[in-house]
Order: structure tokens, then C-alpha cells, then sequence
């Protein structure tokens, strides 16, 4: 769901959905070289946004809203703007005048993404309700997801889908397909029984054997996927204070099996500070590289999972080391470190020397204002069904009043624009 995909989770989805028939898209894990035309000006970051446009626009909402910041009007446009007709959302449309066709890479990332950052937006119903649509018509037969739609399921897609879900309102639970199989049910297929020396991780795929491999990308969303948790969460307050630990059961429930992650990446993190990539397929180079935004990702899932005391080390880490990283790879990286850092109580105005949040806004346009969240229901609470995780809240009776008198227009417009099919 990113900055969030490792080097050799992306080689692997990019090698899987070469090879499928339904049309899919991939999320590059990084920004890729600055293009050679001019870019939109609503969009966030300044590299060639083909494999993640919608992904890294998303992040930076999240970011935002979570700590109170209420995205630029043409950004938003921007974001609604590149939904198709369906709602279904693609890596990124530079035209978005010519219709989604057959041709069209649908992908349930970016669309999960979108949804999850336009509902703390606010103020696009119909916008986020048709990316749920979409989603839910594209359910695999193991009741999970892929990046394309058809396309074989994974943890990371299965677990950002989840996210967008249950922000929305659903209860994931009660997702089921035609063979009755809900979204959890996907998951846990994809979780390591404890035991081994990697019990409690997630794989991302079963490889061709049926095999499980721990993965901590996937491990790490799969956590938060299991507790119907989205990308960005609060800051849990409350601390488990139990060393994290791996508790086999033979009728593993979601909630046991996001413990079970938590419990792998605590002892991942707890060996140097952070998560490394895995080498590249084929590569010389096998030397371990340090894993800046999964590391992150596991930090945000150990809180999330009551265990924020175990995350002190990773995010020291983080705060020594994130800085050139986060300003080579633009806005996605900047929201990790935000999300990472809101999970967790840290000061993202000055995580080890760096304004997380001025470095974010200004990869793209101005802010349109500044919003103190309150403990009031977000505009999504008569949605049928209830979220299983409350989410962060845009609290629109603030925003109103601020934006009468900011002059944002946006706040209050709720705009209905149709989106291209």
C-alpha cells in the first residue's frame, strides 16, 4: 500500500500480473525519475508518478488530515478527478478526459487508498461509496484481494482493501463472497503458525508449492488488515505492557492472528532498529539495505496493536536516519514517518531535527487550512454497518466554521463530479 512495497514484493506482483489476465497495476515502492512533462498541479511529489500517483496523493490526505490539516481544493479534484466510472481507481491517468476502458490497469490499492483518504476528506460520499463498490465487486473466491482485479490474492492488497472497507463502514466480517468467505478468512490462510523461527509473520503470497514465507511488508499490514485497521490510526493510548508473544491455537481468529504479527515484528525490530530489504532477484549485491518505509509500516502496526512501547527503538532509529530517504522519495515517505510518528506520540515537527509536516505540505499545494479534530461522529457514521476501526475523523462542524471564515469552499461544497468511465 507504498513506499510501503519492498524492491522483491514488487518484482514478485509485477512478475505475477504480467502473467495474469485481468488487467492490474503496480504501485512502485519509490518515486521513480522526475518525468519529462509537466506534471498537474494539484499532485503531490515531483517524480514520474505512473505506478503511484493515486497511492502517494492518498498517503499525504491521511497524513494531513491526521494531524489536522485540510488538503488544497485542486488536490482533492485532482484525486477525485482520476476515478473511473466504475470507482475504480488506476496507478495514475495523465488524461483523464479519455474514459477508463478494457485497457485501463485497475487497481485495488490505489482505489483502497483513495477511498480511505477521501473519507477523512469528507464531504465525497458518493465518490468513496463507488471506489467500495468496486472493491467488493472484485472480492477473489478466498475472499481476499490482489493488486488487479482477478488477480491472485496477497496480504498487503487484501489488508489496505480491508482499511478502505471498514472506514467506510462495512463490517469486514460480514464480507462475504459467493462461497461465503470473508476478507479475514484470506488472511489467515496467509498467516505462519507459531513454532518455527518465523511463526507469526504473514506471507505475502503462498509461493508455487503452497509454501509460507515470512514477509515484514506483508506481516506489517496484514497486522493492521487483521484488526480492520487503515493505513493511518490514532495514537493508541493504551499499552498491552506484555512482551508481545506468538500463541498457537487451532482456530485462529483475526484478532490472535494480528497479536502473532505484532509478536514477529517486535523481535524483527528488536535486533537493529529496523527492517531490511530483501535482496533483489538475480542480484550481485546481496549485502542487507536498511528498510526505511516498511520499518515504519511495522512501528505503525506494533502500536496499533497495543504495543507502543516496543516501537521506542525503531522510531529512534527512524528519526537518526529517515531524513535523506524521506527527501529523496517525496510525499509517501514524508506520510509513513507522520503515521509512524502520530502512532506512537512523537513530534512530527521535529522527528530527529525534521518538520515531518512542513516537508509534506510543501511537496504540493498550499494547504487550504488547518482543522483541530474533535470527538464528534465523521460523515460516514449512518453508513450501514459499523467500522470496525473508527478512523481518524474529520469533524465537519469545525471544518464548517472554519471555512466561513478561511473562505474554503471546498468544505462545504461537497462536490458531485462525475467521473470518467
Amino acid at each position: 500500500m507504498t513506499v510501503r512495497r519492498s524492491a522483491a514484493t514488487l518484482a514478485a506482483t509485477a512478475t505475477v500480473l504480467c502473467a495474469a489476465a485481468a488487467p492490474a497495476a503496480v504501485a512502485a515502492p519509490s518515486p521513480s525519475p522526475s518525468p519529462s512533462v509537466a506534471l498537474p498541479s494539484g499532485l503531490y511529489g515531483t517524480k514520474d508518478p505512473t505506478y503511484d500517483g493515486v497511492w502517494r496523493q492518498s498517503l499525504a490526505f491521511l497524513a494531513q488530515r491526521i494531524e489536522g490539516i485540510v488538503p488544497a481544493t485542486e488536490s482533492v479534484d485532482w484525486l477525485i478527478a482520476q476515478q473511473c466510472g466504475n470507482g475504480a481507481y488506476a496507478s495514475y491517468r495523465a488524461d483523464v478526459s479519455k474514459p477508463c476502458d478494457a485497457k485501463t490497469m485497475l487497481d485495488t490499492n490505489a482505489t483502497a487508498a483513495a477511498v480511505q483518504a477521501l473519507a477523512e476528506v469528507g464531504g465525497h460520499r458518493d465518490i468513496v461509496n463507488n471506489g467500495v463498490r468496486w472493491l467488493k465487486s472484485v472480492q477473489n473466491e478466498d475472499g481476499g484481494w490482489g493488486y488487479g482485479a482477478g488477480s491472485p490474492s496477497d496480504a498487503n492488497s487484501t489488508s489496505v482493501v480491508i482499511g478502505a472497507l471498514a472506514r467506510q463502514g462495512q463490517r469486514i466480517g460480514d464480507i462475504t463472497n459467493a462461497g461465503g468467505r470473508t476478507p479475514y478468512d484470506a488472511l489467515l490462510k496467509l498467516a505462519i503458525p507459531c513454532g518455527g523461527k518465523d511463526g507469526g509473520a504473514f506471507a505475502y503470497q503462498p509461493d508455487k508449492a503452497g509454501k509460507l514465507a515470512a514477509n515484514a511488508d506483508a506481516t506489517a499490514a496484514a497486522v493492521l488488515g487483521s484488526m480492520g485497521k487503515g493505513l493511518a490510526v490514532g495514537d493508541n493510548a493504551t499499552v498491552d505492557g506484555k512482551a508481545p508473544a506468538c500463541v498457537k491455537s487451532d482456530d485462529l481468529k483475526p484478532e490472535q492472528a494480528a497479536r502473532n504479527g505484532a509478536a514477529y515484528l517486535a523481535g524483527a525490530l528488536a535486533k537493529t532498529g529496523h527492517l531490511n530489504l530483501p535482496p533483489m532477484p538475480g542480484a550481485d549485491d546481496t549485502t542487507p539495505q536498511p528498510d526505511f518505509g516498511n520499518t515504519a509500516d511495522a512501528v505503525v502496526a506494533l502500536a496499533s496493536a497495543g504495543h507502543k512501547d516496543r516501537t521506542a527503538g525503531a522510531v529512534g532509529w527512524l528519526k537518526k536516519n529517515s531524513g535523506n530517504w524521506a527527501a529523496t522519495s517525496g510525499p509517501a515517505a514524508y506520510a509513513q514517518l507522520v503515521l509512524a510518528a502520530h502512532a506512537t506520540g512523537a513530534d512530527v515537527h521535529d522527528f530527529g531535527g525534521v518538520d515531518l509536516i512542513r516537508q509534506l505540505n510543501a511537496s504540493g499545494p498550499a494547504p487550504a487550512a488547518v482543522v483541530t479534530p474533535s470527538a464528534s461522529p465523521d460523515d460516514f457514521s449512518e453508513q450501514d454497518g459499523t467500522s470496525d476501526d473508527a478512523g481518524l475523523g474529520v469533524w465537519w462542524l469545525v471544518g464548517i466554521g472554519l471555512a466561513a471564515g478561511a473562505g474554503i469552499g471546498f468544505l462545504i461544497s461537497s462536490r458531485r463530479k462525475t467521473p470518467q468511465l
